[in-house]
């Protein structure tokens, strides 16, 4: 029995059309708060030390991170209080997302991704207007709660991508989506650090940035309403789905890698990636006395070297050869940040750096759908999304701790043996799935 048919090339044309431009348009609009939050978070901090709240959210908070802080023997320059903040806020949306992804794959399997993405754009509609009203601190977490629990859009994106290609296009179309992430990192910040130098009469004062935020999601969601058909085979239209009588039955096809397998890989190697991921800001400031400017260089240098490597080279690859030459990149660099002494070399590891975020997560997504029948193609990559989200939550957390408790140079040999472990099982346990199989 054949594998999956190829959709006709006219709609896989439009579809990918419609998912690059909703995806850009989606991820800039998400990246334009990253640079900002040093800022933000202080203008927080400041208003309600100005009304004299002493038992605000926020300060609770920060009187929880600063315990946190003293538990160390190493002095923690208290630079670092606002940077603890947004991680703190980071790590609670990834745990957000560990929640909704499972639930949010599973709805669109039912009621067909078109509806369970436009659901999902009204949430991420709702979070960006809480931003744009948030004049206490109270308002902005609410909207990074409902950011957290409704943000949907990349692995239902993914999910499409898998609707509309076959197993031989899955690679290529899955790069697709990686490289607006690296187009949307290398362009979104900067965007976002200039909108919020616009004064606008309101006491946001980030509310020019929040406000086009809110423009480019409106914008989103119209075209999206008007411009994307439902790429689910056993959903008909939106929100109907044909009886058994009327669903044909999928080729049967055999699993080359366990979804256990490829989700605990994906935790694993999003655990030991963010973790170094978010502990830059704080080697570059000890090494290098980097600050944001300095720091958006780097992230600029990666997101061009992401985008130039998914473009000309991950859509080409194998997933599994591209997950392959991820990882072993990934770990050559954790090793090379340990030693770092010269800012050559920290953008030799950036290097290294930008390579991985152009392969390992876009490859083990195709790996994912791969292994999946298409009416069961949401779940399981919401579930898959689902493990590197807690990966992500707890990463920063167990990396950082380590690195102020036994420093640099031991933080990044643990990660660096940690990453030569996710080696051990992408070279030792994971398969390169059959194509066009037989059997279940």
């Amino acid at each position: 029995m054949s594998g999956p048919q190829a959709p006709p090339s006219n709609l896989r044309e439009n579809v990918l059309r419609v998912l690059f431009i909703s995806l850009l348009l989606d991820l800039i609009s998400f990246t334009f708060i990253l640079p900002l939050f040093p800022k933000l978070l202080e203008f927080y901090r400041e208003l309600e030390i100005g009304r004299g709240d002493s038992n605000s959210a926020l300060t609770h908070i920060l009187a929880g991170l600063n315990a946190y802080k003293q538990a160390f023997a190493r002095p923690i320059n208290d630079r670092y209080d606002i940077v603890l903040l947004g991680g703190a806020l980071g790590s609670l949306f990834s745990f957000l997302q560990s929640i909704a992804s499972p639930v949010i794959g599973r709805l669109s399997d039912r009621y067909g991704r078109r509806t369970a993405l436009l659901w999902s754009m009204v949430g991420n509609i709702i979070s960006v207007a809480l931003w744009l009203v948030a004049t206490d601190f109270r308002t902005f977490l609410a909207s990074r709660v409902v950011g957290g629990l409704s943000e949907g859009n990349v692995q239902l994106a993914t999910a499409i991508a898998a609707d509309i290609s076959d197993e031989k296009q899955r690679g290529s179309t899955m790069a697709l989506v990686g490289a607006c992430f690296s187009i949307a990192f290398t362009f979104g910040p900067a965007l976002g650090a200039s909108l919020s130098k616009i004064t606008v009469v309101t006491s946001n004062p980030f509310a020019a940035a929040a406000g086009f935020s809110l423009f480019l999601i409106v914008t989103e969601t119209i075209y999206l309403y008007v411009s994307l058909p439902e790429t689910l085979p056993q959903v008909t239209g939106p929100g109907k789905e044909e009886s058994s009588s009327e669903k044909k039955p999928e080729p049967a096809h055999v699993r080359t890698n366990s979804h256990a397998l490829l989700n605990a890989t994906h935790f694993l190697f999003i655990l030991f990636f963010s973790g170094m991921e978010y502990s830059l800001p704080f080697m570059t400031y000890d090494l290098f006395s980097y600050g944001s400017a300095n720091s958006g260089r780097l992230l600029g240098f990666m997101g061009l070297i992401a985008s130039l490597f998914q473009g000309g080279v991950t859509r080409r690859l194998h997933p599994l050869r591209a997950v392959q030459a991820g990882v072993v990149s990934c770990t050559i660099s954790f090793f090379l940040l340990g030693q770092v002494r010269t800012e050559g070399g920290l953008y030799a590891a950036a290097a290294l750096l930008a390579v991985t975020t152009a392969t390992v997560v876009t490859g083990l997504n195709s790996l994912s759908s791969l292994e999946a029948r298409a009416a069961e193609r949401g779940q399981r990559l919401g579930n898959h999304r689902s493990f590197g989200q807690i990966g992500r939550a707890l990463g920063p957390i167990i990396f950082c701790s380590l690195y102020w408790w036994a420093g640099r140079s031991v933080a990044y040999l643990v990660g660096g043996m940690g990453m030569l472990g996710v080696c051990g099982i992408v070279f030792g346990a994971l398969r390169a799935p059959v194509l066009a199989a037989k059997g279940q």
